[in-house]
C-alpha cells in the first residue's frame, strides 16, 4: 500500500503501514494537517522533559523526536494559540511518561509506589501551584503543566477538567488492581474502562482552550457533539488497542480489546484482530454521519447575535479538530517508536523507559 511521505520526524522517511493495520479511508478521506508551530513546539517540549526531569538527558536525545508525541498533538490541535498547544503538548508528553511510571510499577510490584503517586496527583490537580517543586519530578511536572492549562478559560472549566481527571487517575488505579491480579475485564467492563484510562474527556476538552471558548454545558451535552467527540475518541482508543496488541501480550497486560476478546468471547487471535478492525472501521463511518449533524448543530447555534457567531464559530473549530483526531492518531502509531516492539532487545521493556523506581526517595 502507499507509505505516507509526509513524517514529521527530523528525518523524515516513507513510512509503510502493515496491510493489519491499513485503513484506506484514513488516508484518502481524512488528510493530515500540522499545526505551523510544529517544528518550535516539538524543541521546547524536548527542553521541557529535560527541565521537569521527566525523562533521563539520554532518553530525550536517543528517543523524544522519534516517539513524536508532539506530531500527535499538532496535528489535532489545530488554530490553537502557540501557547495553548505548547502547554497541551507538554501535558500529552507528561502523560505518556505517568503511563510508562505506571506500567513500570505494575511490572516490578510496587503498590506503595503508585499508591502515594496516585494520592499525589489527586492533590496536585486541585491545588497544582502547591506541588511546583515536588520532589517526584511526575508530580511537579503535571502540576506546571497543570497550572499552565487552568489559565486559559475560566474556573468552570477548570473544574470539569479536574473532575474529569481525577476520574482517570482512579480509572489507572483500577487498571493497577487488575494487572496485579492477572484479572482480565469483560468486554464492556473493558469498554467502560478504556473511556476513562484513554482520557476521552479530557482530550476533548481541551478542544476549547484552542478554540478559545469554553463551551456551555447545554453544547457540550447536546447529542450531535457528543457523539461526534465519543466516536473520534473511541477511533482512538480502538486502533491504539489494535496497534499495540502486540505490545501489550508481550508484556502480560489484561487491558486491551483485543485480549477481552480472547479471553471472554472465546476468539482467536486473528479473530479478535479482524473483529477490532471492524470496530475501528464503524467509529469512522458513524463519524462522518456525526460530524453532519455536529457541523448543522454549529450552524443553529448562530442565531445572529455576537454570542451566537462567537460560540458556533467555537464549535465548529471543535468538530473540524476531531475530524483531525483520525489522521493524527492513523500516522501516529506507525511513525512512533512507542509501536515499534519487534526492533526492541526486550519485547516487554521499552527503551525510553525510565526503568528504575523513580519517585522512590
Amino acid at each position: 500500500m502507499p507509505a505516507f511521505p509526509h513524517s514529521t520526524t527530523s528525518t523524515p522517511t516513507a513510512v509503510a503501514v502493515p496491510p493489519s493495520l491499513s485503513l484506506p479511508v484514513i488516508e484518502a478521506a481524512f488528510p493530515r494537517q500540522l499545526h505551523p508551530y510544529w517544528p518550535r513546539l516539538q524543541e521546547k517540549t524536548r527542553t521541557w522533559l529535560l527541565e521537569k526531569r521527566l525523562m533521563p538527558a539520554d532518553k530525550v536525545a536517543e528517543y523524544a523526536d522519534g516517539l513524536c508525541y508532539t506530531d500527535l498533538m499538532a496535528g489535532y490541535y489545530l488554530g490553537a494559540p502557540d501557547e495553548v498547544l505548547q502547554a497541551i503538548a507538554d501535558y500529552s508528553a507528561w502523560f505518556f511518561v505517568w503511563d510508562d511510571r505506571h506500567d513500570r510499577d505494575i511490572v516490578h510490584g510496587r503498590p506503595a509506589a503508585w499508591r502515594r503517586l496516585r494520592l499525589r496527583l489527586h492533590a496536585a490537580l486541585d491545588a497544582p501551584r502547591e506541588y511546583l517543586r515536588h520532589e517526584d519530578p511526575l508530580v511537579a511536572g503535571f502540576a506546571d503543566s497543570v497550572v499552565r492549562l487552568y489559565s486559559f478559560l475560566p474556573g468552570s472549566w477548570n473544574a470539569r477538567f479536574a473532575r474529569h481527571f481525577h476520574e482517570v487517575i482512579e480509572a489507572y488505579d483500577r487498571e493497577f488492581h487488575n494487572r496485579t491480579q492477572g484479572i482480565v475485564p469483560t468486554v464492556q467492563e473493558y469498554l467502560a474502562l478504556r473511556r476513562l484510562t484513554f482520557a476521552h474527556w479530557i482530550w476533548t476538552d481541551l478542544l476549547e482552550p484552542s478554540a478559545g471558548c469554553a463551551l456551555p454545558d447545554h453544547v457540550r451535552n447536546h447529542p450531535a457533539y457528543r457523539r461526534a467527540a465519543l466516536l473520534s475518541q473511541e477511533f482512538a482508543a480502538w486502533y491504539n488497542d489494535l496497534c499495540s496488541l502486540p505490545k501489550e501480550i508481550a508484556g502480560d497486560e489484561v487491558h486491551n480489546l483485543g485480549i477481552s476478546l480472547i479471553k471472554h468471547e472465546g476468539l482467536t487471535l486473528e479473530e479478535a484482530v479482524t473483529e477490532m478492525r471492524r470496530r475501528v472501521k464503524e467509529c469512522v463511518s458513524g463519524f462522518l454521519v456525526a460530524e453532519r449533524e455536529a457541523l448543522r448543530f454549529s450552524e443553529d447555534l448562530d442565531d445572529g447575535t455576537v454570542q451566537g457567531k462567537e460560540l458556533s464559530a467555537a464549535v465548529r473549530a471543535c468538530v473540524c479538530n476531531m475530524r483531525n483526531w483520525f489522521s493524527t492518531v492513523y500516522w501516529f502509531h506507525h511513525e512512533s517508536g512507542r509501536y515499534r516492539v519487534d526492533s526492541w532487545d526486550d519485547r516487554a521493556t521499552p527503551p525510553y523507559v525510565n526503568n528504575e523506581a523513580a519517585g522512590e526517595k
